[in-house]
């Protein structure tokens, strides 16, 4: 095809110099000819429709005197669109007119060679195509003299008659050949050719068929190179849906006979299941398993429902009121409660027999007993039976499925310990031998065994990026898991962005499946090491899901800060393993550096000491009551930080001891809301742009923003994942989120963060939280004072929380 333009200023040789007949002109382009007389080197410009359009359609040849494929010397083609006869210089026309039009289509007549081509009729530019159609190739007739006078005498009929003939003498043509014998292969060509030859080779005894019609070798293939995987835009993630609306509505019924909230109806068919209504009107008190519902309610509930027969001495009731503490002790982090402990909280709930309330859950398998050999500091183990009979032990009741949990969890480790593999030995000693210092150190232990602590605060996390690395460079499959989106772009930071698509994710990613490598046939996940970021927000559950998906002979290592908040389920699974002491454990020495680094470090050990800070990376704002609290937090987050430190509203969080009270997180949202994003809340209290907290599950929060909301629920952005919050859902696991707690803030940071201590909050007050809750700032801290001598009490004097687990005493045995 040639590029030459479609049009140009001048007329090029042959161009007549007056307009031809218009009928002449679109006879010709209806034959989709162009003699050697028309315009070899640029037709003129035609109206939209004309010849010009046809020649535009991508078929125009330039003629520069060479042939072209049909054996025409400088004809221009017309297409198969409409020709319009009224332009200025019609293509295609000049002297010969269309009397060549006719010659042209009579040249095809008999041996089916054109005047001036050598092509055979089944050739493009010989007799197919040059009946203009999609071809456009022209007939090659050379124009002259004679033609132009016996244009006059052939009438556009007659030319029309004439191709129709030549068509048809062509096509019989075409048939007859078909029909006739093929001559020894003379007409094959190709792999055909090459089939014949080898028959009749065989057919002689030339070649014996085995050497001729054996397969060749096939070449060596080359490793296929991976390709490349663009992005694709994720599906939304949509939240489970809520019961049926028919059970929904039964146990709306049942609740509103009993004059409680028809809104708990959603919660309390999502937990009973199928029947949900027949068992409420059974059990009044099973409204005790939804949350936030308290014993007082629910047995106002029981005596609406069943009137004299509702008493406290109740079976019903002492069950329900069992399992509802041991749930409240699992919120509170605990996996089960001593039994002392149990029947007296029974007793001030109003249950005149607690142990026969507590007998009455065990025997309908709504909790489990245990029986824990208590460890007296210094004493020797027992050499007999009879002493060990004799040993104190303590009876603890909990949950079936934080017992269990926790049970499988001591099981997991215990494997992992016992078995560690040797078979990638020279992989773990290069990965070793590629780093230095605490990473160093964090892979020899990694190379001999099973199970490896690593201890550090954020700087320290640079140590397993770097054994992540180092690993996946020797070939191991190695995945590292953090607690939150943030977490995990914190090392992907350190990592690169391709080593980071494929080797880190989050920890409910990779147990949901949607993170990490594949499981192989046994469910186990096809890692050589696993490394768990942040592992102190581990409850009992999702550690022993972890642990259970691992292979025998795979590594686990869990690194993480001891000194910040422990997991919002219950367990204290890093504290516990570092007690026990049943695997080698790597304590970095790198500190986290500046002023911040300084003062979060001093809390740490329960120092709060006076940091230098020039370019006002803390700055402490005294305030007298809640009320100025939450004025000077506005004024902080909407206009000082900004101004003064250059970080805009939306990279700075806001952290608070509680959400109620005063100051507490509702108070700080409605504030700021009405300031940074003012609207109406018609989205169920919510507006396009609102930040917001998201709890996918409990003791696990998203931060994100509003993005619509339509009949699929709410549309949210979480670190760049869009989720829809069903509407029966937006209520119980969306908040606003310019200010959370510090439980809800661990495990991320912000560029900047502001620490709402106001004069009610000193109770809440303890080291891990002041600990948790300063260390959430990357650049500046800004601290809302209020409690006055209660925040260095609480740094110097109060730890954290106890909690009854039984981890430590169910790994005891790896221990010795």
């Amino acid at each position: 095809m040639s590029t030459e333009p479609e049009t140009t200023e001048e007329a090029g040789p042959g161009t007549p110099d007056t307009p031809r007949n218009a009928k002449q002109g679109e006879a010709a382009g209806e034959q989709g000819r162009a003699p050697a007389g028309g315009a070899a080197e640029g037709s003129v410009e035609s109206e939209p429709g004309g010849t010009a359009e046809a020649a535009g359609a991508g078929e125009t040849q330039v003629g520069d005197g060479e042939p072209d494929a049909g054996g025409t010397a400088g004809g221009t083609a017309g297409g198969d669109g409409p020709h319009n006869g009224a332009s200025e210089r019609p293509e295609g026309t000049g002297p010969g007119g269309a009397a060549e039009t006719a010659a042209g289509a009579e040249s095809q007549v008999g041996d089916g060679t054109e005047s001036g081509g050598t092509g055979s009729p089944e050739e493009p530019g010989a007799g197919e195509e040059a009946q203009g159609g999609d071809g456009g190739t022209g007939t090659g007739e050379t124009g002259s003299g004679d033609g132009a006078n016996s244009a006059a005498a052939v009438s556009e009929a007659e030319a029309e008659l004439l191709a129709q003939r030549a068509e048809r003498e062509r096509i019989e043509r075409r048939k007859a050949e078909r029909k006739g014998p093929i001559d020894s292969g003379t007409k094959l060509s190709g792999r055909a050719a090459d089939l014949l030859a080898a028959v009749r080779a065989v057919e002689s005894g030339e070649k014996p068929a085995a050497t001729v019609f054996a397969e060749p070798a096939p070449a060596p293939r080359r490793p296929a190179t991976e390709p490349v995987r663009r992005p694709q835009p994720a599906p939304a993630q949509v939240a489970p849906r809520g019961p049926a609306p028919e059970a929904v509505e039964a146990v709306r019924r049942v609740l509103t006979e009993g004059g409680a909230p028809d809104a708990l109806a959603p919660q309390i068919a999502a937990v009973l299941g199928e029947g949900a209504d027949t068992a409420l009107r059974e059990d009044p008190w099973l409204l005790l398993r939804v949350g936030g519902v308290r014993p007082e309610q629910a047995d106002g509930f029981a005596r609406a429902l069943l009137g004299a027969a509702c008493g406290p001495d109740d079976e019903r009731r002492g069950r329900a009121v069992t399992v509802w503490l041991l749930e409240q002790a699992a919120v509170a982090g605990h996996t089960a409660l001593e039994l002392p402990a149990l029947t007296e909280a029974l007793g001030r709930q109003g249950v005149p027999d607690p142990d026969a309330a507590v007998q009455g859950a065990l025997a309908e398998g709504e909790a489990l007993v245990f029986q824990d050999a208590l460890e007296e500091p210094g004493a020797p183990a027992p050499e007999d039976a009879e002493e060990e009979q004799e040993r104190p032990v303590r009876v603890l009741v909990g949950l079936e499925r934080y017992a269990l949990a926790e049970e499988s969890l001591a099981d997991g480790l215990a494997r992992l310990v016992n078995s560690p593999s040797e078979e990638a030995g020279q992989a773990w000693e290069a990965a070793a031998a590629g780093l230095s210092g605490g990473a160093a150190e964090l892979a020899r232990a990694v190379a001999g065994h099973g199970l490896v602590l690593h201890t550090g605060a954020e700087a320290a996390r640079a140590e397993p990026a770097s054994l992540l690395g180092a690993a996946r460079a020797a070939g191991l499959r190695a995945f590292a898991a953090c607690h939150t989106p943030d977490g995990r772009r914190r090392v992907a930071a350190q990592l690169g962005a391709d080593l980071a698509e494929r080797a880190v994710g989050t920890v409910a990613g990779l147990l949901s499946g949607a993170e990490g490598p594949g499981r192989d046939a046994d469910g186990a996940l096809e890692l050589d090491l696993l490394i768990v970021l942040d592992a102190p927000q581990l409850d009992v559950e999702s550690a022993a899901m972890l642990v259970e998906s691992l292979r025998d002979g795979a590594r686990l290592v869990l690194s993480g800060d001891p000194g910040v908040l422990w997991s919002a389920g219950p367990g204290r699974v890093f504290a516990d393993l570092l007690a026990s002491r049943v695997c080698p454990q790597a304590a970095s020495r790198v500190p986290d550096p500046g002023p911040l680094g300084e003062l979060v470090s001093g809390i740490g050990i329960g120092e709060l000491n006076q940091v230098s800070a020039p370019g006002k990376e803390v700055v402490i704002v005294p305030v007298r009551d809640a009320g100025e609290a939450v004025h000077r937090t506005v004024q902080l987050v909407a206009d000082s930080v900004p101004r003064a430190i250059g970080v805009p509203a939306d990279q700075t969080v806001v952290i608070t001891p509680g959400h109620g009270g005063a100051a507490g997180t509702r108070a700080l949202n409605s504030a700021l809301k009405e300031r940074l994003n003012p609207g109406p809340g018609r989205f169920g209290g919510f507006d396009p742009g609102d930040r917001i907290a998201y709890s996918p599950a409990p003791g696990r929060t998203v931060p994100g923003v509003v993005v619509n909301a339509d009949a699929d629920g709410l549309h949210l952005s979480c670190a760049g994942v869009p989720v829809v919050v069903p509407r029966e859902r937006v209520e119980g696991s969306v908040r606003h989120g310019w200010a959370v707690t510090a439980h809800q803030a661990v495990g991320a940071r912000w560029p900047a963060a502001v620490v709402v201590l106001p004069g009610d909050a000193a109770q809440a007050l303890s080291r891990p939280w002041v600990y948790t809750a300063f260390g959430r700032a990357e650049r500046h801290l800004s601290v809302v004072h209020g409690v006055e001598q209660a925040l260095p009490r609480a740094v110097a004097e109060i730890p954290p929380k106890p909690r009854t687990t039984r981890l430590q005493t169910l790994l005891r045995p790896q221990a010795t």
